[in-house]
């Protein structure tokens, strides 16, 4: 916009008054005086005199008028180069949240598929077993009542972990309470003696941004359990109408690094995928602090 301010202002000035100076021969003829800035032909021999520098005048504007064109694709190439490299970094970021992602939803696939088999698939074919024992075993009927008794303690497992699967899925308290008390019931399930300290309102967090902050908090929880090697975490849960952030930490050993491919990573990934970020300050022997922070609503 400056330059070609400029280059109006040269051509203006500049065309001018190389005319003016060029024609002023021309012009004393029919009794005309052209004044260009301070000089003022006084007679023919300076009219003469000024149509070389009229043509010099021509030639500076000419000169300067390419000039600031060069400077100005100078400009533009660099602040396109500048832009080129932008988008390529930003670029290069997406590919690198999308692999991890990928690999973070993987992971999660077969941990669910793992659950199941392991956990709730386990209990139901032992009900199927007992279920089949007891037509085997009708005629004794201690042996009835044990077997019923054996089948519905298998189902009442079998629920219990089927629910805990559906929980890590998506807990139901996140969608019908909020993301402060589905953290606080987090809390309270927790090995761990949390304390919980909350403020603000989570009405305006988005569903994205609640779910990526409580999968935050539950993680850096288990993470705290394992291998902290202390009983108690502290969590602090700021909720406003512009975002969400929270602290998860502990006084343990510390030494938690965010190595591509890890557990931290896949949960950086998980808050910049709405627009968020993790920080993990975590010296040995130092404790760790788990800072998740994000916007109300996700910039897509």
């Amino acid at each position: 916009m400056l330059l070609s301010a400029l280059s109006l202002l040269i051509s203006f000035f500049g065309f001018i008054g190389a005319a003016a100076l060029v024609f002023s021969p021309v012009l004393w003829a029919f009794g005309i005086a052209a004044q260009v800035g301070p000089f003022t032909p006084k007679s023919v021999q300076q009219t003469l005199l000024a149509v070389p520098a009229g043509i010099a005048l021509g030639a500076v504007t000419v000169s300067s008028l390419t000039g600031v064109s060069l400077l100005r694709d100078l400009l533009l190439r660099a602040f396109s180069r500048s832009r080129d490299s932008d988008l390529l970094a930003k670029l290069e970021e997406l590919r690198s949240s999308r692999a991890s992602l990928t690999a973070a939803f993987e992971i999660e696939r077969q941990r669910i598929e793992r659950d199941l088999h392991d956990g709730a698939q386990q209990e139901l074919v032992a009900v199927v077993m007992r279920l089949g024992m007891l037509e085997a075993a009708a005629a004794d009927h201690e042996r009835t009542v044990q077997l019923a008794r054996q089948a519905q303690a298998h189902a009442e497992r079998a629920l219990e972990r089927l629910r805990e699967t559906v929980r890590d899925i998506h807990p139901r308290e996140l969608s019908d309470l909020g993301l402060i008390a589905a953290v606080r019931e987090l809390a309270a399930r927790s090995p761990l003696r949390v304390e919980l300290t909350s403020n603000g309102d989570d009405s305006q967090l988005s569903s994205p941004t609640a779910t990526a902050v409580y999968f935050t908090v539950s993680e850096a929880l288990t993470n705290i359990a394992k291998h902290a090697g202390v009983g108690t975490a502290q969590i602090d849960m700021k909720c406003a109408k512009t975002g969400v952030k929270v602290r998860v930490r502990d006084d343990g050993a510390g030494g938690a690094r965010l190595d591509a491919g890890s557990g931290l990573a896949g949960l950086r990934e998980r808050m910049r995928s709405v627009g968020g970020d993790l920080e993990i300050l975590s010296p040995v022997g130092g404790g760790t602090k788990v800072t998740a922070s994000a916007p109300s609503q996700p910039p897509w």
